[in-house]
């Protein structure tokens, strides 16, 4: 499910080798959700781990200074966009246009004025926000409400890199909506996209745990990204939901109700592997499906080496 911006205070990461600077900072920033670190290193692990809104970073440390801590963030892609001050005691205008030059959004200069702190502070946790609110919505597709393509496409390569280095499996499902051009023809494209939006709102709501992701992929075919290794039961659990919505679709040769077509691989993101390579075994998943008479979904698990095909029951056997 496609999160919204949270509600939830913000995430500072103070970063400086005097623990009494970090107070100073901790201070002037009451109701915060503060992390601290003392070493460049520890807060580029914090940064990764946490993903904090903003990131008050000392500049002269021992081992790796704040330039060197600034341009690893930027050119790492899961924290480039967590906006950096940088607090620090250099007052030389060459200093100021590195950082700058570097990606620093400002400059703050030792001994800080908590005033000025907590202004720069919440000044640029608003930018943040409002620049967060503008991708959520560029993230969503226009005529579902739910995540579009290239939403599902950067949690993807997010989720793959996550379940490189924790060894958790990933399930992956592309899913068509079966005989959908009939039912345009024969309905309108009117009911058409509202049958879209149906559909859309039944997976969206169907897996709404955790990070799970569902996503209208293009035209009348979705997308699932889902944690764990139970591919078979979800793709059940996909096949029932929209089964249940009950759109008749006259021109179907799958059933009276309109009904979807699945491909299921469940894999571990292996070193070496790709989520490129994951997603056209579905697509080819897909594919079979389809070609094995629609209302259906074909699971591939890699882990277990277990292939098997999955269909609804009939409607008349759903409970009422």
């Amino acid at each position: 499910m496609l999160k919204s911006v949270r509600n939830t205070p913000a995430r500072i990461l103070i970063v400086d080798d005097e623990p009494a600077n970090i107070q100073v900072l901790a201070e002037s920033l009451p109701g915060f959700d503060l992390r601290f670190a003392t070493s460049a290193t520890r807060a580029l692990e914090l940064a990764m781990a946490l993903a904090p809104d903003l990131i008050l970073l000392d500049v002269v440390m021992p081992g790796m200074d704040g330039f060197d801590a600034l341009r690893w963030l930027k050119a790492e892609s899961r924290t480039q966009h967590i906006p950096v001050i940088f607090v620090t005691t250099m007052t030389e205008v060459e200093d100021e246009e590195r950082g700058f030059a570097y990606g620093a959004v400002d400059y703050i200069q030792k001994p800080v004025s908590p005033a000025i702190v907590r202004a720069r502070v919440r000044t640029h946790l608003e930018l943040k926000r409002q620049r967060d609110l503008l991708e959520e919505h560029a993230a969503l597709d226009g005529l579902t409400g739910i995540a579009n393509r290239r939403r599902f496409d950067q949690e993807l390569g997010r989720s793959w890199h996550a379940a490189q280095r924790s060894g958790l499996p990933l399930t992956l499902m592309l899913i068509d909506v079966d005989q959908f051009k009939r039912f345009n023809d024969y309905y309108g494209h009117s009911p058409g996209d509202e049958c879209l939006r149906r559909v859309a709102s039944a997976l969206d709501h169907a897996f709404s745990r955790g990070e799970d992701l569902a996503a209208r992929y293009g035209g009348e075919e979705f997308a699932l990204l889902l944690a764990g290794a139970d591919g078979a039961s979800q793709a059940q659990r996909a096949l029932a939901a929209v089964q249940a919505l009950q759109i008749p679709h006259a021109r179907s040769d799958s059933g009276l109700f309109v009904s979807i077509s699945v491909g299921v691989v469940t894999t571990l993101a292996a070193p070496g592997t790709s989520a490129d390579a994951a997603m056209s075994l579905a697509d080819g998943l897909l594919y079979a499906a389809k070609n094995g008479g629609r209302d259906r979904a074909e699971v591939d698990n890699l882990i277990t080496g277990e292939r098997v095909t999955v269909q609804p029951p009939p409607v008349s056997e759903r409970p009422s």
